[in-house]
Order: C-alpha cells, then sequence, then structure tokens
C-alpha cells in the first residue's frame, strides 16, 4: 500500500501542504439529517488516537513590509504583510471611507490579467449604451455568467466582437490605466494574457463604484456580489477574499496555469475549459460514493495597440492565481491581489497561500470568520451535507487546501485502512461536513475544535 504522507494542521496564516497518496473508499456509517443552520459549538472532547500522523513542520511564511500607500495628502502608510514562500505578489488595499491606500505592495508590477480582464471585456461593451443602457436580455445573462461564473465562453464572445486587443486599447485611457497591455504580439487571442496591476485594479473597481453610469455599476457589481463559489468550469472559487474574511462583498478570481479545482455544484463532472481564459485542465473527480482519492482559444484579436504598458515582460510562465474585488458594507474597501507561483504548484497550496496572504492584508470593514483552520490531504474530498457518507455531496475540495473548520462531531464511520474514524469536521464556508480522516491531526478529533450540538 502506498505511504500517506498527509500535512501537518496549518494555522490560519497558513504552512506548506503536502499532498499524499490515494485510497478509495466505500460508502459507511447511517443517514443523518441535514443541517439547517449551522451547528452550534460545545465543548471540545477528549481526542482518540488513530489519526494520520503530523508532517515535519513546515516553513514559515516570509514577511514583507510594504511599500507606501498614498493617501490624498501624501502621507506614507506601511504595514507588515505575510508573503508566502515561493510566491510573487502584486497587492493594493485602497478604502474609499478615508480615501487612503491600507496597503501597497508592488502595485505596479505587471501580471497576466487572468479572468480579470473580464472587468474590462464588460466596461467596454457597456461603455456607449447610455443614456439609458440598455442590454439586451441575451447579454445581460452572458455578462452574470461571465462575471459571477467566470464563464470563459461568455469572455471569448465579448473579446471577439469588440476587436481583440481593441478592447484594452479603448479601456486604458478611458480608466486611466497605467500598467494594463494587451497580450504580447505572439497571443493576440489569448485575452487571459493582457497584463494588468493591482493598481490598475483598484482603478477600475473605483470606476465602478465612483464614477460608472448608475446602470453600468449595478449591472456589473451586482453580477460580482452574487459570484458563486464554483466556476461554469468547475473551477473552485472560494480562495482569497471569499475564505479569509465574511460578510458582503464583491469578487473577481482569476487563474492562469492551474488545473481545476474539481467543484462540482451540480453533482456532475464539468467541462475541460479553454487555456485561453488560463484556467487549464480539470482534475479527475473520484468515484462515486468515495471520499477522496488519488492525489496526483478565443477569436484572434487586432494587432496590439498603443497606450499603456507593454505586456512583453509579463511572466507568461509561472502559475498565476488572483482575488479581488470588495470587502465591508457599502464596497467599503478595494482589493487586489495577483499572485505567481512556480510552474507546477498543486492548485491547493496555492489556494491556502493567496487565503493566507490575503487574511493578513490590513482591510478596513472586514468580518473575519471564527474557527481554526487545518490543512486536508487526498484529492476530491467531499464535502457533505450531514456527517455520514450517505448524505449528499454538496461539492469537493481542491486537493490538500486549507479549511476552516467551526466544530466537530461524531457521525457515520469511515475507513481508510489502517485508519478508522467517526469524527467529522463541519465547515461553515461550504456549509458541510467532511471526515476527519482527511483533515491532518495526530488524532482522530482535532485538537482545540469544539463539539457541535
Amino acid at each position: 500500500m502506498p505511504s500517506l504522507r498527509p500535512a501537518r494542521r496549518a494555522s490560519f496564516l497558513g504552512a506548506a501542504l503536502t499532498t499524499t497518496a490515494a485510497l478509495l473508499l466505500a460508502p459507511a456509517g447511517h443517514a443523518a439529517a441535514s443541517p439547517t443552520a449551522p451547528p452550534a459549538a460545545l465543548s471540545s472532547p477528549a481526542g482518540v488516537r488513530g489519526g494520520p500522523p503530523a508532517a515535519s513542520p513546515p516553513t514559515g511564511p516570509a514577511v514583507a513590509e510594504s511599500e507606501a500607500g498614498l493617501t490624498p495628502t501624501g502621507t506614507e502608510h506601511r504595514s507588515v504583510v505575510d508573503i508566502p514562500a515561493n510566491v510573487t505578489a502584486g497587492v493594493a488595499v485602497f478604502d474609499r471611507l478615508t480615501g487612503r491606500f491600507t496597503e501597497s505592495l508592488q502595485a505596479d508590477r505587471a501580471f497576466r490579467s487572468a479572468s480579470v480582464v473580464k472587468l474590462l471585456l464588460a466596461l467596454d461593451f457597456l461603455w456607449n449604451r447610455g443614456p439609458g443602457y440598455e442590454v439586451p436580455q441575451a447579454d445581460r445573462d452572458r455578462l452574470e455568467a461571465m462575471l459571477s461564473r467566470s464563464d470563459d465562453a461568455a469572455a471569448g464572445h465579448y473579446w471577439s466582437v469588440g476587436g481583440g486587443s481593441a478592447v484594452v486599447s479603448r479601456m486604458v485611457p478611458r480608466l486611466g490605466l497605467t500598467g494594463t497591455a494587451p497580450p504580447p504580439a505572439g497571443y493576440p487571442g489569448y485575452w487571459g494574457y493582457t497584463a494588468t496591476t493591482a493598481a490598475d485594479t483598484v482603478r477600475v473597481y473605483r470606476y465602478l463604484l465612483d464614477t460608472a453610469p448608475a446602470p453600468v455599476r449595478d449591472l456589473v457589481m451586482g453580477a460580482l456580489h452574487r459570484s458563486e463559489r464554483c466556476a461554469a468550469d468547475g473551477f473552485d472559487q472560494g480562495f482569497g477574499l471569499p475564505s479569509a474574511f465574511d460578510g458582503p462583498g464583491a469578487v473577481k478570481q482569476g487563474w492562469s496555469g492551474f488545473s481545476s479545482g474539481g467543484c462540482l455544484s451540480s453533482g456532475t463532472p464539468a467541462a475541460a475549459p479553454s487555456r485561453a481564459g488560463g484556467a487549464g485542465p480539470r482534475t479527475s473527480v473520484p468515484a462515486d460514493g468515495a471520499e477522496g482519492a488519488v492525489t496526483g482559444g478565443s477569436s484572434p484579436g487586432a494587432a496590439p495597440p498603443s497606450g499603456g504598458a507593454s505586456a512583453a515582460a509579463v511572466d507568461l510562465t509561472s502559475d498565476a492565481l488572483h482575488t479581488t474585488g470588495t470587502v465591508g458594507p457599502d464596497d467599503r474597501t478595494v482589493v487586489a491581489v495577483l499572485t505567481l507561483h512556480p510552474d507546477g504548484t498543486p492548485y491547493g497550496t496555492a489556494y491556502s497561500k493567496v487565503t493566507t496572504l490575503t487574511g493578513s492584508l490590513d482591510v478596513p470593514g472586514a468580518v473575519r470568520p471564527s474557527g481554526t483552520r487545518f490543512t486536508t490531504w487526498g484529492s476530491g474530498v467531499r464535502v457533505r451535507t450531514a456527517p455520514t457518507t450517505s448524505s449528499t455531496a454538496l461539492t469537493t475540495l481542491p486537493a490538500g487546501v486549507d479549511v476552516l473548520v467551526a466544530c466537530q462531531k461524531q457521525g457515520g464511520q469511515v475507513s481508510v485502512p489502517p485508519y478508522v474514524n467517526d469524527w467529522w469536521a463541519y465547515l461553515p464556508q461550504y456549509g458541510g461536513w467532511i471526515t476527519n480522516i482527511y483533515v491532518t491531526s495526530p488524532d482522530n478529533t482535532l485538537p482545540g475544535v469544539p463539539r457541535c450540538s
């Protein structure tokens, strides 16, 4: 039997993840009623030995001092941001209430935008539709899919009808962008290769919130406020802002080079996405009844226009994972976190690192979720409506991702020889349960986690 190498439990600020070999497991236990509300926490039970052993302690994250974020009066703001190992990041956090940046770290560094460019595609399509801004229902549906579910086919449509790179050419002067540029000459049809910066991403959101005509703001921001965890291609969009903070907010994620997280809202495998937007092929889905498994282009546009930055030097090799949007009541704070990871980085590792980085930022108006973060192991780990393998599977977790655990309780017994465990963890951000056997811990119960009612 292959050896098991689950990673060590991670704190909120993260830890290195270790993927493991694999085991399939048949359904066990009895059915239980689905919870109608998150379970309440009771006192923590005594631990029972027998869970997967912990790996060696991971190396700690790098600590970076952010660059000056200038207020309208020029006052310098500096803070400490946790940049996980092997992550290159561009960060900008702008507080609309005070009119100042609370974070600015390599904010003018250019990254390939991946799906963040869909903001520009939407704005370009809506730009000249005033004063009534009437939008056909077919386009309303397509824009909703592109923004809330990050649908690549919709993005390809607007890239094509807008003239490809000409979309970027028009939006750069319209919004006063300084680091945004169309895809390199050799990739005219790859809208996800548009270059952008964290500072420019903040400029886009500030235009949407403070300058755009009300119909444009309501359509675009409304769709972003309805961002779904499972993207149209089955990619799990829960990293970064959605995992780091609770409460109201808008989200637009971006990824390039990673395999899909296998997020299944319908219970069926999603179709393989186009790489033009940067998603990459999706991972396999575990066999029915398994709680976990083995870890293991658009239409060409016009020639690159003048204006804006040059995309020639943008890194197209490293894997990219971006989280952008707003946090707090009335979209108080705009956040842009653009990151690069070494080529081949497991998606769960990058997911957790981006969430770690985002959670370390100074974000006014943010509400941080309660609970304890743990690292999972195995791929295709199922999140269920109740603590038993016979209950409905809500979705699957990206392999090796960190999860927030609110409480734990006993339920259906799960066996992955040599481990047997009947304890389950409640994940409030997923609204469901996973067996503790796939949560890294030295015991069957999770240390420091209370018992659910």
